[in-house]
């Protein structure tokens, strides 16, 4: 039993000459609400907003950003402004101690590495100093 399996599914059908219905709702909405812009405004005022309504529907329906569609970046921009923000690690100085014959000092310098068993350690020493320990 041999089936047919459909081909180029995520390419939109034209419905309006060289438009799809998504192409052909931002172009209308941007018109229809730069004309109402022009009907209810003088022409001096109506000019930039009508040139910014025009300019943002004809990015809407045919500027891609990393072959996505501009709505998405849009979508992901309101996204981020309206959610909450997750900070996972944030680094913090630690004020190490040094000790020089007995007496322990604080100071703002990192101490100076010393040879461990452990290598997780020092590993764990060259991330935060960024130093390669030899």
């Amino acid at each position: 039993m041999n089936f047919q399996v459909p081909q180029f599914i995520e390419i939109e059908d034209r419905i309006f000459g060289p438009l799809t219905f998504k192409q052909f709702l931002y172009l209308a909405g941007s018109g229809g609400l730069a004309f109402i812009f022009y009907a209810l405004l003088p022409i001096y005022l109506a000019i930039i907003p009508m040139i910014i309504i025009i300019a943002f529907g004809l990015a809407l329906a045919f500027y891609q950003v990393n072959n996505r569609p501009f709505i998405h970046v849009v979508e992901m921009f309101f996204r981020y402004l309206l959610t909450a923000k997750l900070y996972i690690w944030r680094k913090s100085e630690k004020i190490k101690t040094k000790s020089v014959g007995g007496n322990k000092e604080n100071s703002n310098e990192p101490a100076l590495p010393r040879l461990s068993n452990s290598r997780l350690e020092d590993l764990s020493w060259n991330l935060d100093v960024k130093e390669k320990v030899k």
